[in-house]
């Protein structure tokens, strides 16, 4: 007899866990008054700061901290000495050191390329970084 019980109280759960359940009614949508904010494109959001803001939040979301600081030499040299040995008239250079990585002008230590950077984010990089300079 308990079997019976606890097979149709099994029986009941697994009908009634399977059923289809019912949605309530989707609620009409008001309309508002309000308008909001139109969004803004790509460009219009790299375009929100300097060049050198830009390209401050690019260095700051690579892995070039891993390896620079702005004012201490730690793997590779501070971004100050770069901007100290370097001038404006560098600018497309120096995004292609960034881009296709580079050795010996620093030291022995290579510095790993970032072939996935653009030539405009390399740029933006070197403006920020030759900003820096004392």
């Amino acid at each position: 007899m308990k079997k019976i019980v606890f097979t149709l109280a099994l029986a009941s759960l697994a009908i009634i866990s399977c059923s289809k359940k019912e949605e309530a009614p989707e609620q009409p949508k008001t309309e508002s008054n309000v308008m909001l904010e139109e969004p803004k494109t790509a460009q219009e959001s790299a375009t929100a700061g300097t060049p050198e803001e830009e390209g401050k939040k690019l260095l700051e979301g690579a892995d070039c901290l891993s390896c620079h600081k702005v004012d201490a030499k730690l793997v590779g040299p501070s971004y100050q000495d770069v901007a100290a040995k370097y001038t404006e008239a560098d600018v497309d250079h120096l995004a292609g050191k960034i881009i296709e990585g580079g050795k010996g002008v620093w030291g022995d230590i290579p510095m790993t390329p970032h072939a996935g950077l653009s030539q405009d984010n390399a740029k933006l990089m070197v403006k920020y970084i030759l900003s820096l300079k004392k």
